[in-house]
């Protein structure tokens, strides 16, 4: 008998999952996944899945290419928010509809933002490996914030951004916002607290760097849980040698995984994670499902909920959907 099923593949991160969820969301399409380890290059990408209708991605870039060369790709679903490996202009060109999870991690990257900032605010890393070495002193070394009455900027307030602001505020603190494009002199220079939460695309890139440095605080800390590269990172590390900063907490970085001589591991004023902010075991649980029930109403004729690049479906435009 002739497998009429769609086809599907799953590229996978650096870290690879159960996707038998996204398998049992497909089945009444019917549609075949299959799952690939995380892939690099995009020539390696289109060999591999040359036949398919779908592919969910992780981290790898999905370019014109891919798309262009997979032929029968109908959508692309990234397994967050953020979108920046795939090249959605083209997409849209090709009529390939690009869809992301933006709801899923809201909660777990807020928290993990405002656990950077307690982290950082505490010296919890410094009082721990000073308790672990035997030296009980009653302060904290280098000194503090209260928090209380503290200013906290956050760039970027949209789902994530807005959730971090929610739970910051009830420390007491002011809140204040800007949008990627709108001017962010006044938030660089009032905040003690600087906490990133916008997407990267051209714009953003490097959207905090050297001119947004030198009007912060000297005793202020920057906070980053989105993207990497919208931060120059060698801007950063100038800011913070020059004592121009007091400190940084990142959770993500401008090369992943960050390389071992990173000047910033090597300070003590900085807060690092590997790109965890997203995790928690029921937000990672649900990715399979979730892609699988985008993908199954794209293969059925149906809109997804949450389309990166609306104008596929705009009267007259080319859709390689069914």
């Amino acid at each position: 008998m002739v497998d009429r099923s769609y086809r599907v593949y799953v590229v996978q991160g650096q870290v690879e999952r159960d996707w038998s969820d996204c398998q049992a969301a497909l089945d009444g399409v019917p549609a075949r996944v299959t799952t690939l380890p995380f892939v690099a290059d995009p020539d390696v990408l289109i060999a591999r899945a040359r036949d398919a209708d779908a592919l969910v991605d992780v981290f790898s870039p999905i370019t014109r290419g891919v798309m262009s060369a997979l032929e029968g790709l109908k959508t692309v679903v990234r397994t967050g928010v953020g979108y920046d490996v795939i090249d959605v202009p083209a997409a849209t060109e090709l009529g390939v509809i690009v869809v992301n999870i933006p709801d899923l991690w809201v909660r777990e990257v807020a928290n993990h933002a405002l656990a950077l900032l307690l982290a950082w605010n505490r010296k919890i890393l410094t009082l721990d490996r000073q308790v672990r070495t035997g030296v009980w002193a009653g302060g904290v070394p280098g000194g503090a914030g209260s928090l209380h009455g503290e200013t906290v900027g956050i760039v970027g307030l949209g789902n994530i951004g807005s959730a971090f602001a929610r739970r910051v505020a009830a420390l007491e603190t002011t809140v204040i916002a800007c949008d990627p494009y709108v001017d962010d002199r006044h938030l660089a220079e009032r905040s003690d607290y600087v906490s990133v939460h916008t997407l990267l695309n051209a714009e953003t890139r490097h959207l905090i760097g050297e001119k947004f440095f030198a009007r912060m605080k000297p005793t202020a800390l920057l906070i980053n849980t989105s993207r990497g590269p919208v931060v120059d990172e060698r801007a950063l590390i100038r800011a913070l040698q020059e004592r121009r900063l007091a400190g940084a907490a990142l959770d993500v970085w401008e090369d992943e995984p960050i390389a071992r001589d990173n000047p910033l591991l090597a300070m003590d004023n900085v807060v690092a994670t590997p790109h965890a902010a997203y995790f928690s075991t029921a937000a990672v649980a649900a990715i399979p499902r979730r892609c699988g029930e985008e993908i199954a109403r794209v293969l059925t004729g149906q809109r997804p909920l949450n389309v990166v690049n609306p104008e596929v479906y705009a009267s007259g435009a080319v859709r390689r959907a069914r």
